[in-house]
């Protein structure tokens, strides 16, 4: 099993990842607190892992490809729709600070109160986790520099787009059920430039604007 050391030197070698602050994030979260006690020592092998309720913790690369894309600086406002079991919000956190806020939503009640015990065990206090649709974004808290999905939608939610600031960032997968491809997209006068970054595999998207 590479540990996260080797991982980081192969995204470095292959080009994958070129930004320092998130090779530096991933450096500070451990994945394998946010995984199955029996899975820890699978915490750096880059696939998907189980997190409960059917749904799953992402690869440590595609987790790195979406950070990246996100272009995030600090003091940046997040939106997260799909927070599992906390992970990629925690390395979001390292990159934007203390003065960034990420908010992120989660449908299943028991990966609500997973996310919240993982982020509080690791004392992260610039993240918000909410039991919410977030399909239809979460308006009480737009507009946002960054928005990330973490579920597969068949388009992109006119509600994130529209609580999506001017110039920002949304990254999302957009397809079938089967495949999808790595939507990045940036509003310019109030329509999304979209940007393909490849095909991913991700669970479905659920709530109104979703499956």
């Amino acid at each position: 099993m590479p540990t996260k050391e080797e991982l980081i030197k192969k995204w470095i070698s292959s080009g994958t990842i070129k930004d320092s602050k998130v090779i530096e994030a991933f450096r500070k979260i451990p994945r394998g607190e946010f995984i199955e006690d029996s899975r820890k020592e699978e915490a750096y092998g880059d696939y998907p892992l189980p997190i409960g309720e059917g749904q799953t913790i992402s690869q440590p690369t595609t987790v790195a490809i979406m950070t990246q894309a996100l272009e995030l600086r600090e003091g940046h406002k997040v939106l997260e729709v799909g927070a599992g079991s906390g992970y990629q919000a925690a390395i979001i956190s390292q990159i934007i600070g203390p003065k960034g806020k990420i908010i992120s939503t989660e449908i299943v009640p028991e990966l609500v109160e997973l996310a919240k015990k993982n982020i509080k065990k690791l004392n992260l206090g610039n993240i918000e986790i909410l039991k919410y649709d977030g399909s239809k974004g979460y308006a009480k808290e737009a507009p946002y520099d960054r928005i990330i999905v973490a579920a597969a939608s068949p388009k992109i939610p006119k509600p994130l787009i529209d609580q999506l600031k001017e110039n920002g960032i949304i990254i999302i997968p957009v397809g079938n059920m089967l495949e999808q491809a790595m939507i990045k997209g940036r509003k310019e006068n109030g329509k999304i430039i979209e940007k393909r970054l490849g095909d991913f595999v991700f669970v479905p998207l659920k709530g109104k604007y979703g499956y």
